[in-house]
C-alpha cells in the first residue's frame, strides 16, 4: 500500500505496560506521550478483541500512519482511569498528540468525510 498522505511510515507497535510507579493520571499522560498517535483498544493491532477496535485499527492502517496501541483488557486500572481522564465511557479511544479524537463512531465518520486525513496532515 502506498502512503498517499506521506504522513508517517506505518509502524504499528503495542505498549505493553504502564509505569506503575506513577499515579494513574501520570501513567496515562506517559502513555499518551509515547507516540503521536495512540489507540487504547480491546486487544492489539494484530488481534483486536472487538469489532470496533478492529475497525479503528483498519482505518489507521489504511491511512498508512504509525501508531501505538494499548490493550485496556490487560490493565483494569488504566481501563477505568482513562474513562475518567477523558470523560469518554467507551473503547476504543484514539488520541493524536495527546488530544482525544473519539471512539470508533467518530473515527469512522471522520475517515469517511476526509476530516481524519486532513487532521493528520495538519498534525
Amino acid at each position: 500500500m502506498t502512503n498517499s498522505f506521506n504522513i508517517l511510515n506505518n509502524e504499528v507497535s503495542e505498549i505493553t505496560n504502564a509505569d506503575k510507579s506513577l499515579g494513574i493520571k501520570e501513567q496515562i499522560e506517559s502513555l499518551l506521550k509515547s507516540s503521536n498517535i495512540v489507540l487504547f483498544m480491546k486487544g492489539n493491532a494484530e488481534m483486536p478483541m472487538c469489532g470496533f477496535s478492529a475497525n479503528s485499527v483498519s482505518i489507521l492502517k489504511k491511512l498508512g500512519v504509525s501508531f501505538k496501541t494499548f490493550n485496556i483488557l490487560n490493565d483494569p486500572e488504566i481501563r477505568q482511569g482513562l474513562k475518567d481522564y477523558s470523560n469518554w465511557p467507551t473503547y476504543p479511544q484514539l488520541y493524536i498528540k495527546g488530544q482525544l479524537i473519539g471512539g470508533n463512531d467518530i473515527i469512522t465518520e471522520m475517515f469517511q468525510t476526509g476530516e481524519l486525513q486532513d487532521y493528520l496532515k495538519k498534525n
